[in-house]
């Protein structure tokens, strides 16, 4: 592999003393098996934690060891680096940042596995954000490794533990780890940067242009490549949520064997139909617990205007983004369930639209554009899930963009057993009660059911659960009873 110094230029043609090759990895934690880094060992074993600073690129890429009481300042040539860290090397060194290494002596040199700034007091600092460091480090190792013609800069993603506010952070962020942007965003954020640091505009605009740089700069931006998941797993955690169904787990796991094969999410969501109170939203919530992704809900019946999804323009003083791209926001990711609830309750607005049509951009996983943000933000890494009670009242194109699951409610025998064996169970786990505190009788089960016959759904067989976990608790903790069984005559008492 050749050698390139820190401008991309191999050291055989000139400029700066490069001594490293780049290695990639995809790797998403660093260990002493998995370094960020290996610095040369050969003239002197290396302490676990070393302080000192990245030398300027300009000289030669090497790690300046700080004086040790009287013992000199010493110097070890870069040997190997992950190649998504180059540039935050390069930026280490070029603005004399101190830093803490921890690492661990091999045969092939030190290798550096955590990376930790400690300037402090009048010493130079990477960002005015404390912890931007850490947070860089974080985006780096979640990120993709460059594409093979990118000699040795970095691509970097992920990192959750702070948030980028200043321009003077978000600035740094675009010189170590821009190319961790999608190219649309990254062209956006270098235009706003520009709006945001100008004295030509008003301090509105750079006001917007700073908040909708921050709220983009501190999401995670993944591909759209899906790890495979266990279809095992996914079944236990369906058999956990759900009782019956078995039309619904089975899409479900048709699902992740199509994403297992392809890696990639299905083309179109789900769209659960039934009753209310039949579990929708609770399937919703198993899909995206399965997924392993982050989720926000759209509640399509409290929207009566398009705006309130896709955000104001800039123009307004009071302007803010949108509910989708808040959820963006709030999420950390472009990757994430959207759970659209009431589907069928997406009116047209007043006047200005019809706020369903707005989703059909959002659906078509083709981008979608806020009027805040002013940016096509990707959505191939977005899963709708939407749930509806009356399916006549949904238009034919949002129809189009689900695979359909009409979920049916439930009959007697079902509602009795869901009763006993799960909604009064999580009851009971979750005030600290032992099954046994709180039975029910078979009899006490059928007088629930037939107090409940009429109603649709298992949402009042929960509050029932709760109702009666809860006066349980009572007669024991107040009457100094050691459980208590629930007859059809308790049980008609207290809920009848």
């Amino acid at each position: 592999m050749p050698v390139f110094d820190f401008s991309g230029v191999p050291a055989s043609e000139g400029g700066s003393v490069c001594t490293w090759t780049v290695f990639r990895s995809d790797k998403r934690s660093a260990s002493p098996e998995d370094p960020i880094l290996i610095l040369d060992n050969r003239a002197e074993k290396w302490r676990h934690h070393s302080d000192g600073m990245f030398t300027s690129p300009s000289k030669r890429t090497s790690f300046a060891f700080a004086a040790q009481g009287d013992e000199p300042a010493r110097e070890a040539d870069v040997l190997r680096i992950d190649a998504r860290f180059t540039s935050l090397i390069q930026w280490l060194g070029e603005n004399r940042i101190s830093v803490r290494l921890s690492g661990q002596n091999r045969p092939d040199g030190y290798a550096v596995y955590k990376i930790r700034e400690t300037a402090f007091g009048g010493q130079a600092k990477l960002s005015a954000e404390d912890g931007f460091l850490q947070f860089m480090i974080e985006r780096l190792l979640a990120s993709d490794p460059p594409s093979q013609d990118l000699p040795d800069e970095d691509i970097d993603e992920t990192g959750d533990g702070m948030k980028l506010t200043s321009l003077q952070s978000i600035t740094d962020f675009m010189k170590c780890a821009g190319r961790t942007l999608p190219d649309n965003i990254g062209l956006w954020a270098r235009r706003n940067l520009a709006v945001a640091r100008s004295h030509e505009v008003s301090p509105e605009e750079r006001r917007h242009a700073q908040r909708a740089l921050s709220i983009m700069m501190n999401i995670q931006w993944k591909n759209n490549y899906f790890e495979s998941i266990d279809p095992v797993e996914a079944r236990r955690i369906l058999d956990e949520e759900l009782y019956g169904m078995e039309t619904v787990k089975q899409r479900i796991i048709e699902t992740i064997i199509q994403i297992n094969r392809t890696h990639t999410l299905p083309a179109y969501g789900l769209l659960l139909i039934g009753p209310a109170g039949t579990g929708k939203s609770q399937i919703a919530y198993a899909v995206a617990r399965i997924l392993r992704l982050p989720w926000t809900t759209l509640d399509m019946s409290s929207i009566n205007d398009p705006e309130q999804l896709t955000g104001s323009s800039r123009i307004y003083a009071n302007a803010k983004p949108g509910i989708i791209m808040e959820a963006f926001s709030m999420a950390g990711e472009s990757n994430l369930v959207f759970i659209i609830n009431e589907l069928d309750k997406a009116a047209a607005g007043k006047g200005n639209g019809n706020p369903a049509d707005v989703l059909l951009t959002l659906l078509d996983n083709l981008g979608f554009t806020d009027n805040y943000i002013e940016c096509m933000i990707p959505t191939g890494g977005v899963y709708p899930i939407a749930t509806a009670n009356d399916r006549d009242q949904i238009s034919a194109p949002l129809m189009s963009r689900f695979a359909v699951i009409e979920i049916p409610d439930y009959s007697e025998e079902e509602k009795k057993i869901i009763f006993s064996e799960y909604a009064l169970p999580r009851v009971l786990r979750r005030m600290g009660m032992q099954r046994e505190e709180c039975a029910v009788t078979p009899e006490g089960l059928d007088t629930l059911a037939a107090l409940y016959a009429g109603t649709s759904g298992i949402r009042d067989l929960e509050q029932a659960a709760e109702h009666m976990a809860a006066n349980a608790l009572y007669q024991i903790e107040v009457d100094g009873k050691k459980n208590v069984i629930f007859d059809g005559e308790a049980v008609r008492r207290l809920l009848g």
